[in-house]
């Protein structure tokens, strides 16, 4: 049984104008399961850059929290455009299990034509690393390092207000509310 005040940390970016940001924040939230929030970590990346994975893995291998850490939520794969994250780099740089949550069923062909067209091709191998998209209730996951049904065990603990897993609610409210001044949206 898994203790309903297990340690995660839920990571997603602020928003950002791809036409005039060259980097974004990213911020992730520390929380004891879905209820209470130990800390607040935070670090940039490039927008549609490759310094995602290393920027994520350097704060949370830095942080006090580390040796508690049980579970890394991001919310997609993708942060800043297209800076997307190694998420099996990241399960084995921190020897974290990742759990890459989605909200809608992404189209995957269509995001490969995309990446081809803007000249980003090197970028399918990093989606493709990140393994098959799975739908647990109404939303979708990806994992490293985890498999399902502990998967499943993991997010009825951490979802407590949404479909959403809290740690990746609250980093989204916080990333926009530091960027924009006033937190709006989904995560």
């Amino acid at each position: 049984m898994i203790k309903k005040e297990i340690r995660v940390i839920g990571i997603d970016d602020s928003p950002f104008n791809k036409f005039k940001d060259s980097q974004v924040l990213i911020v992730g939230v520390v929380m004891r399961g879905g209820l209470y929030v130990d800390g607040v970590l935070s670090t940039k990346i490039t927008v549609d850059g490759k310094d995602s994975t290393k920027n994520i893995i350097k704060i949370i291998n830095k942080c006090k929290f580390k040796p508690q850490l049980q579970y890394i939520f991001l919310n997609g794969i993708a942060v800043g455009g297209f800076n997307i994250i190694d998420v099996v780099e990241l399960n084995k740089q921190t020897k974290i299990p990742v759990i890459v949550v989605i909200r809608k069923n992404p189209d995957i062909e269509n995001i490969k034509k995309t990446l081809v067209k803007i000249k980003k091709k090197e970028k399918i191998k990093l989606m493709e690393k990140a393994g098959k998209v799975i739908k647990i209730d109404n939303i979708f996951v990806q994992l490293a390092g985890i498999n399902l049904s502990e998967a499943k065990k993991i997010l009825k603990i951490v979802c407590t207000r949404s479909l959403i897993p809290e740690p990746l609610r609250l980093a989204h409210l916080i990333a926009s509310g530091i960027v924009t001044g006033e937190s709006k949206g989904r995560a």
